[in-house]
């Protein structure tokens, strides 16, 4: 494989997402490339459909392009898919499939009322994603645990949603489901003019509670993986996690505000977590650092 290909994959990540670029980027090669071009992949596809003007193509392209994919051309992420398949052989193209359709999905559907309709929009474009990891983060298929591969995705979207509700808000989409808001006597008018108060802090409380049960199914079970991957997942799911800690900083204005995590407090996290794998310390200085 020509390493300038995956480099551009790698790029992608770092640009796209500091936070799970230095999550990873201490695994050993071949999967920490592997997880670079997952997410360079997964960024196209949520590309083209949230910002279709700056994208090289459209997500049927994308679709068509992916069906046939030993031939796909005029990109580099086509070779680099076709090194992920070729180097782990475990890796099913149904989770990659299943995240187009859940993009796609936003084309279509733009408010939701329940939150078992936002869960299982969260299962396409993110539990495919813990799907796609497994048989790269593991040394076999990931079907032992593939139900927490899932819900530490569906966790991470929906601090994602909770996150970016300004940001969602200004495309006309509201995630926040309808069932929510009303148990609590918030309006969709109220969700127009960015309402903050009591009501609303109530709908992200039950929100973020959702996240944190994900989390906690999703962390499960992390001892079967390799030491290196089950850091990188502990350290992917603090950064998110602490997302929501940022979110009541900000007094949970997420109409006006972006909550983040500081990369001082994400040494602090780093160093917490390292403590854990104190094989890993020599290699966690490294991340630290570069």
């Amino acid at each position: 494989m020509n390493e300038a290909i995956l480099s551009r994959c790698e790029e992608l990540m770092q640009k796209g997402s500091s936070s799970f670029y230095q999550a990873f980027k201490g695994l050993p090669s071949p999967r920490r490339e592997a997880v670079y071009v997952i997410y360079a992949f997964c960024r196209m596809i949520d590309d083209s459909v949230d910002e279709p003007e700056q994208s090289t193509y459209t997500i049927h392209e994308i679709q068509d392009l992916f069906e046939r994919l030993e031939e796909a051309e005029g990109h580099f992420i086509w070779p680099a898919l076709r090194w992920l398949f070729s180097s782990f052989p475990h890796l099913d193209k149904g989770p990659f499939f299943r995240q187009m359709e859940g993009q796609l999905s936003d084309l279509r559907k733009t408010h939701y009322h329940t939150m078992e309709e936002l869960e299982h929009y969260c299962y396409l474009v993110a539990g495919t994603v813990g799907e796609m990891l497994l048989p790269v983060l593991r040394d076999d298929n990931g079907a032992e645990v593939a139900i927490n591969g899932i819900a530490l995705g569906k966790g991470m979207q929906i601090v994602n949603i909770i996150r970016d509700v300004g940001e969602d808000r200004a495309r006309l989409r509201r995630y926040v489901p309808l069932e929510i808001m009303e148990k609590h006597g918030y309006s969709e008018q109220d969700w127009v003019n960015g309402v903050v108060d009591e009501r609303f802090v109530a709908i992200i409380q039950d929100m973020k509670a959702a996240a944190l049960n994900w989390f906690r199914i999703g962390m499960d079970r992390l001892d079967t993986y390799p030491a290196e991957s089950a850091f990188s997942i502990e350290l992917a799911a603090a950064f998110y996690s602490t997302i929501l800690h940022a979110v009541e900083r900000n007094d949970y204005d997420v109409y006006t505000k972006r909550a983040y995590v500081s990369d001082e407090l994400k040494l602090e996290m780093l160093g917490a977590i390292v403590k854990r794998y104190p094989m890993l310390a020599f290699q966690a200085s490294r991340m630290a650092v570069s």
